[in-house]
């Protein structure tokens, strides 16, 4: 297949890329991301599921953690049908328009997801620190209102960043380096000035990682220092094993979203392998293993899961 580009069509068209180097093995590679994609739809789809139907789930922690399933579920269905494209058929091109949408929706659910994380800090540090209004704070309606300021903000950031794209003229050959559409990928095929796309990038991570990461580690400060006055062992232990679960989320995260970026700035020599991987990992890993992590130390999830399984 020939390379696209602008000179040929006024609609900018570009190829995505599966694994670079293992095209001839596509078709094998695929049967490990129908599983993980299968994981990541079921899990997700259980743990909804499971909070929307028990009513001893009806709790502000369980509300954010369905919140968190619904993101990595827009996520997982975000870059699924491109990449299995890729990998099956080898359908590789996208149009502009197309690649915007999909931006859309990528971005978006990440932003949320960075929001979601945010909130279910929050509501540890209200758990541990203050147990006696933690009810009286965290209510259904403000967990509503925290879930539209969520989206609020994500449709606000998102919506400048993806409609700058369509001014942009291409004319080199557009191949891009994911089997998705990914902003920083996109932009720098530009031959036009690509400066105010780039600001309005660093203005959109600013607002979410910039604020949402010390956020969450301030949380943890404060939720420490609170749980080292405890006296008891056994109730610092029973303190601590709540919050292991978000750690976790957060950590799987935030961890492969650094790396990618810092690998799209600083890797250019990296292997064009690493790149794909990488750009794999930062999406997949995060709605694979959360339901894994919650169904796990979460007793009242798991408790119900088994319950669930063991009657089917």
């Amino acid at each position: 297949m020939e390379i696209l580009s602008n000179s040929t069509s006024t609609i900018p068209t570009f190829l995505l890329t599966g694994i670079p180097g293992l095209e001839s093995v596509h078709a094998w590679i695929s049967i490990p991301f129908c599983c993980l994609y299968a994981i990541a739809l079921s899990g997700n789809s259980m743990i909804l599921f499971v909070i929307s139907t028990q009513q001893t789930l009806h709790e502000p922690m369980y509300y954010f953690l369905s919140m968190l399933s619904a993101t990595d579920l827009g996520l997982t269905v975000s870059t699924m049908s491109t990449t299995l494209a890729i990998l099956w058929f080898n359908a590789r091109e996208i149009s502009l328009d197309t690649c915007i949408i999909q931006m859309f929706f990528l971005h978006g659910f990440t932003f949320m997801e960075s929001g979601v994380l945010v909130a279910m800090a929050f509501d540890r540090y209200m758990a541990i620190c203050y147990p006696l209004r933690y009810t009286t704070i965290l209510t259904n309606s403000r967990i509503t209102q925290v879930g539209f300021l969520i989206i609020i903000r994500t449709v606000a950031l998102i919506v400048p960043l993806v409609l700058l794209l369509k001014p942009l003229y291409f004319c080199k050959a557009n191949v891009l380096s994911h089997s998705y559409c990914y902003h920083p990928d996109v932009i720098k095929l530009a031959c036009s000035d690509t400066q105010t796309n780039s600001i309005c990038g660093l203005i959109d991570l600013s607002l979410t990682t910039g604020i949402d990461t010390p956020c969450i580690v301030l949380s943890y400060i404060l939720i420490i220092r609170s749980v080292l006055n405890i006296a008891s062992p056994e109730e610092r232990h029973k303190a601590f094993s709540t919050c292991v679960s978000h750690i976790g989320a957060v950590t799987i995260f935030y961890i492969p979203m650094m790396t990618l970026s810092l690998v799209h700035r600083y890797g250019l020599s990296a292997p064009k392998v690493v790149h794909s991987m990488m750009a794999n990992i930062y999406l997949l890993l995060p709605p694979v293993l959360n339901p894994v992590i919650y169904s796990v130390k979460t007793k009242q999830i798991r408790r119900v899961i088994l319950r669930l399984l063991i009657t089917k």
